[in-house]
């Protein structure tokens, strides 16, 4: 078996087209060829390498289902693969493809003018300019509804004050899609979206310092202080309170969905190959039951996210996606890739913890994934809501 095909027991890659299949194979050789020599080193300084934004764009990664604006506009099912090969590499480089993308580009697909969207959109599917998307709060992560950054009209401008938390790309991106609060007549907490240049006066942002996960990332803090906006900064679509900034978040979470079973079979081919080659009490390793026991177990995980992300993109591509769907699969395939990530650590023993093997930068990314566009337990309460009608988040 090839390194690959070891990790796809029911055949579904022999269902991609011609165009997938390229697209899946120029993806991953970018990946090897040009983001892995350097993983080690970006690790190490806790940042992702923005030069490359652009060489991601190249691959057709940012704005993968927006039609129009120099968008490739390619099906639900390609998006996915390009997501699965970005995260076989590293979390932080399928982050980087989803802020863009599924969050600060969708927000202005889908809620904002022609003008924005003709001003904004063809640089950024570019990767010549980069968006953030500033939802979450230092106060408000589960409850995105309790924000307190307040959106107030001063004559012919908007003024935005408040603070946001766990913001990817904003110390580099040109552009902020910032979610706030405002009070309108009739609607006393409507929230409405911002397109915010971040180089206009009071946006302030910061790299957060210390993470032992998800270091190549740009996670960010932002503090908005007297921001002054023009009228024509409001996203009009956005006034329909918190459904708008979900629906970006859905988008996200179908990427998750499927990026992080490149985390996992990135994890199983190294293991693999690792136990095809260590000898242990004088036999190979993968030669022990309970190694191939092991083996087997975690075949059968990601055989099963497979088949969910799979029929994901089916859904999809027919516009019958919902927001439970896309919370099973969030969940269920990040802790799929958990519990592969730690399987490997321990099949590897003491060499893996190592840099020169991938399995535990995987490992430690995932605890970020995990908890990023909603924890488990908020997705399981999703679910929960769907089986019984009775909505248990408080």
């Amino acid at each position: 078996m090839t390194q690959y095909s070891s990790n796809d027991l029911y055949d579904l890659d022999a269902d991609l087209t011609p165009g997938e299949k390229a697209l899946r194979d120029r993806t991953r050789a970018w990946v090897a060829d040009t983001f892995m020599p350097h993983v080690n080193k970006s690790w190490e300084l806790g940042v992702f390498p923005t030069e490359l934004a652009t060489e991601v764009g190249a691959l057709g990664a940012f704005g993968c289902s927006i039609e129009g604006y120099g968008c490739p506009n390619i099906g639900a099912r390609s998006y996915g693969l390009i997501m699965r090969e970005l995260e076989r590499g590293d979390s932080g480089l399928r982050t980087l493809a989803s802020v863009q993308g599924a969050l600060a580009m969708n927000a202005i697909s889908f809620y904002g003018t022609e003008d924005q969207k003709q001003t904004w959109l063809p640089t950024m599917a570019t990767g010549e300019h980069l968006g953030c998307f500033g939802l979450t709060e230092p106060g408000f992560g589960s409850n995105p509804g309790g924000m307190e950054t307040i959106a107030r009209r001063s004559g012919d401008e908007w003024v935005l004050n408040g603070e946001k938390m766990w913001i990817g790309n904003a110390d580099v991106a040109h552009c902020a899609i910032i979610w706030a609060t405002v009070e309108e007549p009739g609607n006393p907490k409507a929230i409405r979206g911002f397109l915010v240049p971040t180089d206009v006066k009071g946006y302030e942002s910061s790299l957060i310092d210390g993470k032992y996960s998800l270091r190549i990332a740009r996670t960010c803090r932002i503090r908005l202080t007297d921001v002054r906006v023009p009228e024509s900064a409001l996203l009009p679509g956005t006034s329909i309170g918190l459904r708008a900034p979900l629906c970006c978040l859905d988008q996200a979470r179908y990427g998750i969905a499927w990026g992080v079973l490149g985390a996992a079979e990135g994890c199983m081919d190294e293991v693999r190959r690792y136990a095809m080659e260590r000898q242990v009490f004088g036999r190979r390793l993968d030669s022990f039951q309970m190694v191939q026991g092991k083996l087997a177990d975690m075949l059968t995980r990601l055989t099963k996210a497979q088949l969910m992300s799979f029929r994901l993109a089916e859904l999809k591509d027919a516009g019958r996606l919902n927001e439970e769907q896309v919370s099973m699969a969030k969940y269920a395939n990040v802790e799929m890739a958990q519990d592969i990530a730690r399987t490997c650590r321990e099949v590897l023993g003491g060499v893996g913890i190592l840099d020169e093997y991938v399995v535990m930068r995987h490992l430690l990314n995932l605890e970020s994934v995990a908890t990023y566009e909603g924890t488990k337990d908020i997705h399981r309460l999703v679910l929960g809501r769907w089986l019984t009608g009775v909505q248990a988040f408080r």
